[in-house]
């Protein structure tokens, strides 16, 4: 890696929907940059950013793929992401290793979800952005409303750096509006127009020159080159340029434009934490390390390449540092400077760069090298799964392995051993998503699945009180068992004080309490009298814990629960651990049936942003799938966000729903919020179901 001055480099995560045009306008960088003497085609399966099997399969990006180029005295650090939603943790991962995000649109398809979620996504990451409006030679492009759109969505701070000359098959190249040239001909915006409002925006940074500027004083070039930057950074102006990736127009200009207006490492300097006190890291050589894992990719030779990017301090090979979670310091391998698949090693890297290092298994997404600590990249948390069993048998070991892989590099994906269903889940951003892991596994790790729909989490409660005692006698010749355990059961709601509960004035004969919060269970000892003796009691919460992991009415685990034990027997020869574990299992079933108990389901809250024509579908689709809606805002232009609350057995499909109702124009995000009760007469469909499975098993 080349020496560069640190301002003069500009890290850049091209951003946006599908289709837009991203890996082809970073391979025609490349090429005009003279990377490669090669013609790399997304289509023909030879692009520099997409070389992962799966991608080239399928024709589009599904991993972040690092690449460089110098351009001038600059060198550019350009990352190419996926435009598909269901791979959004690459894209997010890489805002957070980058100081600009470059939103790609295509001229013709016009802003679209994942043109959307990016830009917020950059603005969440604290970056600069600029838009690049690709696919100029398109036919039946409207620029006039697609510029319309923009301001309307992103506000007037979106102000063209250029204009196109023409559109569709007589795309030209473009002008630029902050140096009108003299000859503007065929420019489908004047570009005197566009540029009063182009200095305002910039000047806007500073009141000094701003003042001038409307005293009739026009600002220098090196107060423009300098102010710009700082818009960018703040806001003020979202920079538009245009091209045609396909037919190399405006690629010259797009690449001046980043080095104009992109942030260099030196303009965007980030916050850190070190013993609970917030610093500004500046991105000094010699100053502390500070870097962060952005991605982390598993290559076809299964060797894990974690990427990092320096905030401050420097990194050499061999260099010991401490690492976020790490219970000691990380020995680090040789760093590689990266170009698409193909890296090369290099002796050190500073402020700004972009390195990857191979085989540490220390390093996780979003970990902090140096004793400062970043803050954290938020991931969304992914919702649709699928419970998933080997093939072949005898495959279970080498499945549970091949999944923690994919763990490790896709911050979006999930693996979880149901403890109830014994089943392995799961876990993705969509169907699509956890399809492309299925052929990753069969590619990578020679492993054929087979999947199914996992059983949802359900829970069990109850919704009064009730009381009962259960005696375990049994006579078998020599030494026979014997437990009584006498308790009361109620329900506990979450949030509830337990210290405040559990004292004397509530359980007057009160010995001691056990609470757990995972599942939201209270049991308290309140045994006088040595009826039950000490030494047993752990066997009776071992009871109660048993039988609550296993269910009472539909073989669903049970919370929210309190249980008091105020009175048993005991017999001084039968009495044992297993029967007072027995008895405590069997009077728990049996109180916990009196005490009105229902089925719990997880509630989860959807935000879906949709065009306004679909506000009333999206209302009357909700109701019938049991939801609440919250309310609903604008989320610019001509789109609305809906916030409901909606059961999670209800949406494991929404996002084929939501695409046919909005002709693909609806996007929706998806968290967990609470368990509810479920309606009565679902609850007698579950259960009756777990009776007719249980009865098949007998």
């Amino acid at each position: 890696m080349a020496k560069v001055k640190i301002e003069d480099i500009r890290n850049v995560a091209l951003c946006g929907h599908r289709s837009s045009g991203k890996t082809t306008l970073v391979d025609k960088l490349l090429v005009n940059a003279g990377v490669t003497n090669a013609s790399p085609s997304v289509d023909e399966g030879t692009s520099i950013c997409d070389f992962d099997p799966e991608e080239k399969h399928h024709k589009y990006s599904i991993e972040a793929t690092v690449t460089h180029l110098t351009h001038g005295p600059k060198r550019f650090n350009l990352i190419d992401t996926p435009g598909y939603p269901d791979f959004i943790g690459q894209a997010i991962g890489a805002l957070y290793g980058v100081d600009t995000a470059a939103i790609v649109i295509d001229a013709q398809s016009g802003i679209e979800v994942n043109t959307r979620r990016v830009f917020d996504e950059a603005g969440k990451a604290g970056v600069g952005r600029m838009i690049v409006i690709n696919k100029m030679d398109a036919e039946n492009v409207d620029f006039s409303a697609l510029l319309t759109a923009i301001r309307e969505m992103w506000g007037t701070a979106c102000v063209l750096l250029n204009v196109p000359i023409g559109h569709g098959a007589d795309f030209k190249g473009v002008v630029s509006t902050l140096t009108v040239p003299e000859n503007t001909e065929g420019a489908l915006v004047d570009p005197n127009e566009i540029h009063e409002p182009l200095i305002e925006s910039i000047i806007e940074v500073d009141e000094a020159v701003m003042e001038r500027y409307f005293e009739g004083m026009q600002p220098t070039e090196a107060e423009l080159s300098s102010l710009i930057v700082r818009a960018v950074k703040e806001g003020s102006l979202i920079p538009i340029v245009c091209c045609s990736a396909k037919n190399n127009l405006g690629l010259g200009e797009l690449l001046d434009a980043i080095g104009t207006c992109a942030l260099a490492p030196t303009d965007l300097l980030r916050t850190a934490s070190k013993d609970d006190e917030e610093t500004v890291i500046q991105p000094d050589p010699s100053g502390p390390l500070v870097g962060r894992v952005f991605n982390t990719r598993i290559d076809p030779f299964v060797q894990k390449l974690s990427f990092i990017r320096l905030f401050s301090g420097s990194l050499k090979r061999d260099d010991v540092v401490p690492v976020t979670n790490a219970r000691k310091g990380v020995k680090i391998g040789p760093l590689l400077d990266v170009q698409g698949s193909e890296t090369e090693a290099i002796d050190s890297a500073g402020p700004g760069d972009i390195v990857a290092v191979a085989k540490m298994e220390e390093l996780q997404t979003g970990a902090t090298l140096g004793e400062f600590q970043l803050p954290p990249i938020q991931f969304p948390t992914p919702m649709v799964g699928l419970a998933v069993s080997p093939k072949s048998r005898g495959d279970e070991t080498k499945l549970s392995g091949a999944l923690h892989k994919v763990v490790e590099e896709d911050p979006t994906f999930r693996l979880d051993r149901d403890a109830q269903t014994k089943e392995l889940v799961i876990t993705g951003m969509s169907e699509l998503h956890l399809l492309v892991i299925q052929e990753r596994l069969a590619r990578r790790d020679k492993l054929e699945v087979e999947t199914k729909e996992p059983k949802i989490p359900f829970r069990e409660t109850i919704q009064m009180k009730a009381e009962g005692r259960y005696r375990h006698k049994k006579q078998s010749g020599g030494r026979g068992q014997f437990g009584e355990v006498h308790i009361r059961m109620f329900p506990l709601a979450r949030g509830t004080d337990i210290e405040e509960l559990a004292t004397k004035a509530n359980f007057p004969q009160l010995k001691s309490f056990h609470y757990t919060e995972a599942n939201n269970f209270l049991w308290i000892d309140s045994v006088v009298g040595g009826v039950i003796p000490g030494n047993f009691m752990p066997a009776i919460e071992k009871g109660f814990r048993e039988r609550m992991v296993r269910g009472v009415i539909a073989g669903y685990q049970v919370q929210d629960v309190g249980v008091e034990v105020f009175f048993g027997k005991h017999h001084p020869v039968d009495s044992s651990e297993t029967a007072f574990k027995t008895a405590a299992s069997m009077v728990f079933r049996n109180v916990f049936q009196e005490a009105k108990p229902a089925l719990l389901e997880p509630v989860v809250q959807m935000d879906i942003t949709i065009p306004e024509d679909n506000v009333g579908d999206v209302y009357s689709d909700m109701s019938s799938r049991g939801g609440r809606v919250l309310g609903s805002d604008s989320a610019g232009g001509n789109l609305q966000t809906v916030h409901c609350e909606v059961p999670l057995r209800s949406v494991t499909t929404y996002a084929r729903t939501l695409s046919g109702m909005t002709s693909g124009q609806g996007s929706y995000t998806m968290e967990f919020s609470h368990y509810d009760v479920m309606p009565p007469n679902v609850q007698q469909e579950i259960i009756a179901k777990a009776k007719l499975k249980d009865e098949e098993e007998d």
